[in-house]
């Protein structure tokens, strides 16, 4: 395929991706179904969790991106420095979630990036469509109805919904900066200095909650290391990886699987079944987000 068939591609919000971008898709959407589970699963410290993690993920793509040698004083590297400390306070918000409340709801919950998106762009003075209210409006209220019955679980579920919001609004401004940066970056540089400085930034939070560093058991490593491979590389990195030719429309889109992907791997791992009041919940938030991202998309590539 030619370069100008991957750009005609990128821009088209319906064209079906070649075979090697669908593989790297689902393989990206089996990593980051594996990201809420294994948090889970991990009694690691969360702020030690996230240092681990991504200083894993920076040491694993820095081979790639030293052939690129792109590390110098530009924007780029700012906006993916920038990206990482965002990052960090997201997974923050992403990992109590998924301890607090079900891994279903948590990772419905984040989905909602896109309407945080949208709001962002209204902000910035841009224009979204009528048919992109309504997803929201939607969204808003699939929203309204898993807290109200994470709210009649526990305070704890309630907590972890609001912490799901806020990890969302982060991973939509994470989303934003990181485009920038990967306008003059490649992907393995980018993610190289962005999951190295959402490691440092991780890192004075290990300190200032006490939480150990060292000394936990092979389990906990071996989830270490699930989360580098898994979630970080097959996940973040591939979908890192097909932006270059992809509609973000058509990536946006596929992401939300995380849900159904984390869902049923909670239910395999943790046998986390989640309420059935929240089904209906999550299918209008998906619903929603959805109708976000078609409508805003199709309305900025008539621009």
């Amino acid at each position: 395929m030619s370069s100008q068939d991957h750009a005609d591609q990128r821009h088209s919000h319906t064209a079906l991706p070649a075979r090697p971008d669908l593989i790297r898709l689902f393989l990206g959407i089996i990593g980051i179904g594996m990201s809420g589970p294994l948090v889970a699963l991990s009694g690691m410290p969360v702020a030690t969790l996230i240092f681990w993690r991504n200083l894993g993920g920076s040491l694993f793509t820095i081979p790639f991106a030293l052939r690129h040698k792109e590390f110098r004083n530009s924007p780029g590297i700012r906006w993916a420095m920038a990206s990482g400390v965002i990052l960090a306070v997201h997974f923050v918000g992403f990992f109590l979630a998924m301890r607090w409340t079900t891994v279903a709801a948590g990772t419905a919950l984040v989905a909602s990036q896109p309407i945080f998106t949208a709001i962002y762009v209204k902000f910035a003075g841009g224009h979204i469509p009528s048919k992109a209210w309504l997803g929201m409006f939607i969204s808003f209220i699939g929203v309204a109805l898993v807290a109200g019955i994470d709210l009649t679980l526990s305070l704890q579920s309630f907590y972890g919904d609001i912490a799901a919001l806020i990890a969302g609004s982060l991973s939509a401004l994470y989303m934003y900066v990181g485009a920038k940066a990967q306008r003059e970056l490649e992907t393995s540089t980018y993610t190289a200095v962005c999951y190295f400085f959402c490691a440092m930034a991780a890192l004075p939070m290990v300190f200032f909650t006490g939480a150990r560093l060292f000394h936990f058991t092979l389990r906990e490593w071996l989830l270490v290391l699930a989360l580098i491979f898994g979630a970080q590389f097959l996940g973040h990195t591939m979908f890192n990886s097909v932006l270059k030719r992809v509609s973000p429309a058509v990536v946006s889109l596929i992401v939300f699987f995380e849900v159904p992907v984390g869902s049923i791997l909670a239910l395999w791992w943790l046998h986390q079944r989640p309420p059935l009041g929240i089904i209906p919940g999550i299918a209008l938030i998906l619903i929603g987000c959805a109708m976000v991202v078609v409508r805003t998309r199709d309305t900025s590539s008539n621009d």
